[in-house]
């Protein structure tokens, strides 16, 4: 098993390299050299393809072929370099996204949904470092200036989106703070977004992620705040998973009410991270073979890239029995 420390590092070395690369032929229309894979799990295990259903899989390459076409055409556009990228990422081709990220900000150095998604695309591939370097920087460019609505990749039920550009800034921040183990970090960025959401989908999300970290903090009586305001009758379009989380939190569903699964036990994207919440609360309400249990569940699940799995990877990793520590 590698160590944290040598995996971080690693990651590390594949961003300086991508970095050199990227600013050479910043306005090259080349296609992005294919990794051997992908990125290296928090456990040392190499990350390939996502596993896409064929149905999935050919929807999702119909529309990066679409995205690489208006690149070719319009290659220093940033609406043309945002979708390619996001397009490479949904089929789980994450260092081309990186790459075409960087090219975009070696072009618009002060863009700040460049950063926005490389910052999520650097947690994809457990570069925290590298992520909030990247949101940090986001942040720091959308101070004091208006929100704006983010399109969606795939849209929802509502074809609404319900997300801003400082919406997934910020729960994006607060998550690679979380998958540090920095909770007080975590909590801060959180509440910033608890206070500012303006939906119940964005409000059930970054609040989850708040309990959570201030749990983790031993910050009970805090946490027990964050659930006061949350009710069964929320208006939620997409964050069915993270609202049934709080619910059980707060003492109103059990736990087998939110952990589901497919009849061969993969679990979906969201599966997995509903399930990692339902592992953190056996963890923090003493039933800890129950937790690092389903953390190895979600793992084996093969869904590495949900949130979810990423961070059941970091509490596996964090001792030789995966018992995350106490901070």
């Amino acid at each position: 098993m590698y160590s944290h420390r040598f995996i971080a590092r690693v990651g590390a070395a594949l961003s300086v390299l991508l970095l050199a690369a990227s600013a050479a032929g910043a306005q090259s229309t080349r296609v992005p050299a294919v990794p051997r894979f992908q990125a290296l799990s928090m456990l040392g295990d190499t990350l390939r393809a996502l596993p896409l259903s064929p149905a999935v899989l050919a929807k999702y390459e119909a529309q990066l072929a679409t995205a690489r076409r208006a690149y070719v055409r319009t290659p220093t556009n940033v609406d043309s370099i945002i979708w390619y990228a996001r397009r490479l990422g949904y089929l789980g081709r994450l260092r081309e996204s990186i790459e075409i990220y960087t090219r975009g900000i070696a072009l618009y150095p002060d863009n700040p949904w460049l950063y926005r998604h490389r910052g999520h695309r650097y947690i994809s591939v457990r570069d925290f470092d590298a992520a909030i370097r990247d949101l940090r920087r986001a942040d720091d460019l959308t101070r004091d200036k208006p929100d704006e609505v983010e399109p969606d990749g795939q849209p929802n039920a509502a074809n609404t989106p319900i997300g801003t550009l400082k919406s997934n800034i910020l729960y994006h921040l607060a998550l690679a703070h979380y998958l540090q183990g920095s909770w007080g970090e975590a909590a801060q960025v959180a509440q910033r977004e608890v206070d500012a959401a303006t939906n119940d989908d964005r409000r059930v999300s970054m609040a989850h992620w708040l309990y959570m970290a201030l749990r983790r903090a031993g910050r009970n009586a805090e946490a027990a705040k964050v659930l006061q305001p949350i009710r069964r009758n929320m208006r939620i379009v997409e964050n069915g998973a993270y609202h049934k989380l709080m619910l059980l939190y707060k003492g109103l569903l059990p736990p087998d009410s939110v952990l589901i699964a497919s009849a061969t036990g993969e679990l979906s994207v969201q599966d997995a991270s509903a399930a990692y919440g339902v592992a953190n609360w056996y963890w923090y309400n003493g039933k800890r073979p129950d937790a690092e249990a389903l953390f190895r569940r979600i793992v084996e699940g093969g869904q590495w890239g949900a949130f979810g799995t990423i961070a059941a990877e970091v509490e596996l990793s964090r001792s030789p029995n995966g018992a995350p520590p106490r901070k």
